[in-house]
């Protein structure tokens, strides 16, 4: 008697240790919530929705996007730090959000390495400095010559937040030319991409993917590239540091989990997203939509590696140059 207790004991063990497992194999076996820390038409959620497309027809069930903007990323990254790590909440988010807001902001929830297992990197690339279509400047050089013609402080620039790529790219340049120009921060690039167009600011540094289309329908004009790669679709925009003032980190999107997610899920949609990048048709698609320069292939690890790279880089940038929030 005493045996045959032992024996289904020992077969419920067996069934329990495979249960996780199990569900994991299954997984998805019902739709994927996936936060995106940024407005609809913004280039985060352009990346997000190719994303999304490729996973939905890959595993056969609904990544569904749901943005989250609003605090430079931090309002929908947070929600997503505290979701259950089960795989059915997912973050498709941008490198300022994810390794610069701990370096700039005093409280927040979340850090950018170890609230999140990282899955896949989805280019890597710079922000677009930009002014209307009519504008006398083509060039960093002319934007320095005119700001400095101006009253201290009377010429201002949009970004899509305090924080932001963009918002850090102009104080680089700040810094390195003496300038001093008002930053009107956006709730995110779409905003800032109207008020460009219709003349309420002269310029602005926006996200590559919701300014591209517009540079290349004529509707607004990009004078400078940051990071340290020129745009395929523009070759003849120079970078910042190609134009004397070096600012060379790289911006990227990226997909996370919350901390503790099944290696197994991971794995699962690191496979896929490289695929998305590397396959041609579908890496062609990436490329024109956001204008990323280098579509890496990285596996979790290697990209949790770049994560703790740049929070570390970024965070030496704000130090250096007093960056402080406006």
């Amino acid at each position: 008697m005493i045996k045959k207790i032992l024996t289904v004991m020992a077969v419920a063990g067996v069934m329990a240790a495979q249960a996780p497992a199990q569900a994991q194999d299954a997984w998805p076996s019902k739709p994927v919530k996936v936060i995106v820390p940024g407005g609809p038409g913004s280039g985060t959620d352009t990346a997000a929705r190719l994303a999304t497309e490729h996973l939905t027809k890959a595993f056969g069930q609904p990544f569904v996007v749901e943005n989250k903007p609003g605090a430079n990323g931090m309002i929908g990254t947070e929600e997503a730090a505290k979701a259950a790590n089960d795989g059915y909440t997912l973050l498709f988010t941008y490198a300022a959000a994810q390794v610069v807001n701990q370096s700039l902001y005093p409280n927040v929830k979340y850090d950018g390495a170890t609230s999140f297992d990282a899955i896949a990197q989805i280019g890597a690339g710079g922000n677009m400095l930009v002014v209307p279509q009519g504008s006398p400047l083509n060039n960093l050089k002319d934007l320095i010559a005119y700001a400095k013609s101006q009253p201290a402080n009377s010429l201002s620039y949009g970004s899509w937040g305090n924080g932001s790529g963009g918002h850090l790219s102009m104080e680089a340049l700040k810094l390195q030319a003496g300038l001093q120009i008002q930053h009107v921060p956006y709730k995110n690039a779409a905003a800032v991409n109207t008020d460009l167009i219709g003349g309420q600011i002269p310029v602005a540094f926006t996200s590559m993917g919701s300014a591209l289309p517009l540079v290349l329908g004529g509707k607004m004009k990009a004078i400078a590239i940051s990071g340290p790669y020129r745009v395929p679709q523009l070759p003849n925009v120079q970078t910042m540091t190609e134009q004397g003032v070096k600012f060379d980190l790289v911006a990227w999107y990226g997909m996370f989990a919350p901390a503790g997610t099944p290696k197994a899920i991971i794995d699962k949609v690191n496979k896929e997203l490289v695929r998305a990048v590397t396959e041609p048709a579908s890496r062609e698609r990436f490329v024109k939509a956001l204008g990323l320069s280098e579509m890496p292939i990285k596996t979790p690890e290697q990209f949790a590696e770049t994560v703790k790279t740049d929070i570390r880089e970024w965070g030496a940038v704000i130090k250096g140059g007093n960056i402080k929030i406006d």
